[in-house]
């Protein structure tokens, strides 16, 4: 199988019993603006695209929520006990992105769409949520040609500036997915 279209993603997340719970716990917290995010949607595409039949590990499972009114660090921690109780063998990683802008040093965010959008990499700058019905809703404010492509690429929040850049290129080296995901095309600053 080959994804193209956004479509097929919101489809291959919806046969996914595994993805499904973790969104449908989630769901259960009633965050306001929350999507899980990342690597939770990354992964899969890049494995259906190198035709893998085993899920690689993600390290954490990233929920994300926008809440200017309960903007603790503390209430993060609450929900992700609480997502912990439902299910604890997942890495749970709440973050609400109403504060997040302090810890990236960077002008606030004003949605949690806006936050992914000013994530790193085109690939990664990727939401999935459930509506009232269950039915997945994709966010990718940068499309999503660059992940099905198995393109690495910055988004154009990190094109912005060079110490944004510098950030990227040392993530990529970090993040070393050509290992696990040996088809990935990187996009550096050599190679634009």
């Amino acid at each position: 199988m080959v994804i193209t279209t956004e479509r097929e993603i919101v489809v291959l997340i919806q046969e996914d019993k595994w993805m499904m719970d973790l969104l449908k716990c989630a769901k259960s917290l009633n965050l306001p603006d929350w999507w899980i995010c990342a690597g939770f949607v990354r992964s899969k595409i890049w494995d259906v695209q190198h035709g893998f039949n085993v899920r690689t590990t993600i390290p954490d499972i990233d929920v994300i929520y926008y809440d200017r009114i309960n903007s603790g660090k503390s209430v993060e921690k609450e929900y992700e006990e609480v997502l912990k109780r439902l299910l604890p063998a997942i890495p749970w990683s709440v973050k609400n992105q109403a504060r997040m802008h302090s810890v990236n040093n960077v002008i606030p965010y004003t949605s949690s769409v806006d936050a992914i959008s000013r994530f790193p990499e085109t690939a990664t700058a990727l939401g999935v949520k459930l509506d009232k019905g269950n039915n997945v809703i994709l966010t990718a404010p940068h499309g999503i040609e660059d992940v099905v492509n198995l393109r690495v690429k910055p988004t154009p929040y990190f094109c912005d500036k060079k110490e944004r850049m510098k950030i990227y290129e040392e993530r990529i080296k970090k993040k070393n997915w050509q290992v696990v995901w040996n088809k990935l095309e990187i996009i550096s600053l050599d190679s634009d």
